[in-house]
């Protein structure tokens, strides 16, 4: 039978990086996409269904104020954006749900 060695350094290291990155902007740009919902009175679920445009034009929205902010080219920004709005989407689709 033989000793096996646990290198605490490597171990705490990999869970370090297991854990989740949460993309530059990405709250901010879902707040902007649950306020383009509200002050546009245009929600992303009506009847229990997604409204796939209303999250588009929710993400484009703040895709263009994310490049604003933080830079970037577009397809980063509407990336981080839809991620947000569809994100943003799901909870207002379980809000309702309950």
């Amino acid at each position: 039978m033989s000793n096996r060695s646990i290198s605490w350094n490597a171990a705490l290291r990999d869970i370090r990086s297991d854990r989740t990155v949460v993309p530059v902007g990405f709250l901010s740009a879902r707040a902007r996409c649950q306020g383009f919902a509200e002050f546009r009175h245009r929600p992303l679920v009506v009847a229990g269904q997604f409204d796939r445009s209303a999250v588009m034009a929710a993400a484009a929205s703040a895709a263009k104020a994310h490049q604003e902010r933080h830079g970037g080219t577009w397809q980063a920004a509407m990336s981080v954006c839809l991620k947000a709005s569809w994100q943003a989407a799901r909870m207002a689709r379980n809000a309702t749900a309950h």
